[in-house]
């Protein structure tokens, strides 16, 4: 049937969720072709949102016609990845609830869960739990175990709906080098005994890297390296982290460097970890009952303030809010504005966008109040008076106090990831009672919902909207300066604390163990360094009076950021050293900034060499380009809502990975991708 008998060889490198949504969406697309080219399939593609079904679309009758072979790559756990490897602790969670997470292009629908038509993990859940098991509810975080677990659903789906003529070789191994072949293939040297492997397109969809010691890890490890019993542990996933008792010895002193996401884990490995039982009361707060094994941890960060809960969840799977000053067209108007005036059309974050994103979170912070205002309800009068005064930058005073809420507090996305920049603090217990009492307002806040409670509901906006911050940044879209300045120094860090939080009993859990003393949070500006007299690591913040403690073990509980240059895999440095890759610069009129992600054009992503031409049969999609695009840590689509861009960014790289008519000679080189002008 086919007029080709020779195999087209693909691999994909990387079988977390960026490397299986491509899986995903070449399955669509080859059950598509098969299905357009007289072949029986006993369950159709959906026509929704799932599989393409009209030629332009589709394949469009350029579909493989030859023998696809594919090849699928990993080095922890085939079709899970390693941040979700199965074998995890129960504790290590996910930070969205299960009901909006899907990891197939289309809804399910009567038939089995196939390519293009799937249960969301909520649903999945709820159908694979035991007899007796009380499974997660729609608006509960499942575990990252429970997440791989569904990952490897959906990986067993895709290979059993694989159509004719298509073969899936899974492979545990690493792969240390991709060479191009004269034919303009590929030619990729795995670890294992298998031998090279030679293909005609790649993907590289691999995940957090793990990087080279910058100059304070080196500090840290060389004087760890010198005193017995002195452990530094680098950032990584805190389930590949040594925190058993050999390192970590009951009754002794840990510090940890970071308050986010995964101090949370680190946090929970080292007193659930160790036997500890949280006993969680009727009003959902919680006492912690040790079990004797736990160190005393003592943690800091720049802000001194844990990442606060996400708000209790209240929304629909498909919900999704829809921009009225942040808009697309508001980017276009403002790039438009800078290239009459500067003869360039990239941004500046602080002028073009941030008043914009402020003013979105601000509707929506000042509507939900009045909505929910005893005896208020919904007021689209206040609402279109607020909207009009946003859009024209006009002081708010009057209109708010004739709505009723001139007594509620202003919203100030700052004041709220940095609490304590102000501050002096008499001691360690003057800053303890300060930090539990905003936690505790933050947690109230939590309780109230993303959609009854203005704060929250407001915060949840930063989640909502970073498909259009992604067209303000991606591909260099801001200028340097303000790039590195306004977006990266100032944008990210607050946006990172405020939006993506754990589950609120997380943060009640970390507030029991800081009130019963297992936890103590060092305070704001938390310097991390040695001392040599005493042997051992030492946190304090000169904010906070009497407040250096000394550890016999520092944790970094910071995820690696995406760095080409430090990335340690063979792969990556290979991949350097034959410059068939290269780190993203910004440029601008005036200046330039090398941002450590992989250069790849836009979609479908083909990665650019050292001279900036695309190679045809080379693409890489999610973590290795993030600072080239932006928030590329997004592990699921949602269900319901169409075409994520989730789903767009794999379905892109599908069809280019199967179109026979890809040119697999280098591109031209190019430079900005982004038009500034």
């Amino acid at each position: 049937m086919f007029s080709s008998p020779a195999p087209l060889d693909i691999a994909v490198i990387g079988s977390g969720p960026r490397g299986l949504s491509v899986l995903e969406r070449l399955a669509c697309r080859l059950v598509q072709d098969h299905q357009e080219h007289g072949g029986r399939q006993d369950h159709p593609a959906p026509s929704a949102h799932g599989v393409a079904t009209s030629p332009r679309d589709g394949l469009g009758g350029r579909g493989p016609r030859r023998p696809v072979r594919i090849h699928l790559v990993d080095n922890a756990e085939i079709g899970a990845g390693r941040v979700w490897r199965t074998d995890q602790d129960p504790w290590f969670t996910m930070n969205t609830v299960v009901s909006q997470i899907t990891m197939y292009s289309g809804d399910a629908d009567d038939g089995p869960a196939r390519p293009g038509a799937g249960p969301s993990l909520g649903q999945w859940l709820a159908a694979t739990a035991a007899e007796g098991e009380v499974p997660c509810g729609p608006n509960d975080y499942a575990s990252r175990a429970q997440y791989g677990n569904y990952l490897k659903a959906v990986y067993r789906s895709i290979v059993a709906a694989l159509p004719p003529g298509v073969e899936l070789v899974a492979r545990k191994a690493t792969v240390t080098a991709v060479r191009p072949r004269p034919d303009g293939g590929f030619l990729l040297d795995l670890d294992d005994a298998a031998g090279p492997l030679a293909v005609d397109r790649v993907a590289l969809t691999t995940g957090h890297p793990r990087n080279a010691a910058d100059p304070f890890d080196a500090a840290m490890e060389h004087f760890a390296a010198r005193h017995d019993g002195v452990h530094y542990l680098r950032g990584d996933s805190a389930a590949d982290m040594p925190l058993g008792e050999e390192t970590i010895p009951a009754g002794s002193t840990v510090a940890i460097r970071g308050l986010g996401l995964s101090f949370y884990d680190v946090m929970l490995s080292l007193t659930v970890g160790r036997g500890g039982v949280f006993k969680a009361a009727a009003d959902g707060t919680y006492a912690y009952v040790p079990s004797g094994r736990e160190p005393h941890i003592v943690a800091g960060s720049r802000s001194g303030l844990p990442i606060p809960a996400r708000g209790r969840n209240q929304k629909p799977a498909d919900h999704s809010h829809r921009p009225r000053f942040l808009t697309s067209a508001a980017l276009t108007a403002a790039r438009a504005a800078r290239a009459a005036t500067t003869g360039s059309g990239q941004l500046d974050f602080a002028e073009d966008v941030l008043p914009l994103l402020l003013a979105e979170v601000a509707y929506v912070y000042y509507t939900t109040a009045r909505r929910t205002r005893p005896g208020a309800g919904a007021d689209t009068g206040f609402a279109r008076a607020l909207a009009d005064a946003l859009h024209h930058g006009h002081d708010l005073t009057a209109l708010l106090r004739e709505a009723g809420l001139g007594d509620l507090e202003p919203l100030d996305l700052k004041r709220l990831a940095r609490p304590f920049d102000d501050a002096a603090f008499t001691d360690p217990d003057h800053f303890r009672g300060v930090l539990l009492e905003v936690m505790r307002r933050d947690l109230d806040q939590a309780r109230l919902g993303n959609a009854d409670g203005p704060l929250k509901a407001a915060l949840d906006v930063l989640r909502d909207i970073r498909n259009i911050v992604r067209e303000a940044v991606d591909f260099g879209g801001l200028l340097p300066a303000s790039h590195t300045g306004d977006f990266e120094r100032g944008f990210l860090p607050m946006n990172a604390l405020l939006s993506a939080g754990p589950p609120l009993e997380r943060v009640e859990q970390l507030y029991a163990l800081i009130t019963q003393g297992v936890v103590e949070v060092a305070g704001p500006g938390t310097v991390f360094t040695t001392d040599e007299a005493a042997a051992a690591f030492s946190v304090s913040s000169a904010q906070v009076a009497g407040s250096v403690r000394r550890a016999t073990v520092l944790i970094d509980a910071r995820i690696p950021t995406p760095d080409l240059q430090r990335d340690t895999s063979p792969l990556t440095r290979q991949l350097l050293a034959d410059r068939l890759v290269r780190p993203f610069t910004i440029h601008g009129p005036d200046s330039g900034h090398e941002t450590g992600g992989l250069d790849v054009t836009p979609a479908p992503y083909h990665v650019r060499d050292a001279e900036g031409a695309a190679r045809p049969g080379l693409f890489a999609l999610g973590i290795p380009t993030e600072h080239t695009r932006w928030f590329t840590q997004v592990g699921s689509s949602r269900p319901g809502t169409g075409r994520t861009l989730f789903y767009r960014d794999a379905d892109a790289l599908a069809l280019a990975l199967l179109d026979p008519t890809t040119d697999q000679r280098p591109l031209a080189a190019a430079g900005q991708a982004r038009s500034t002008s």
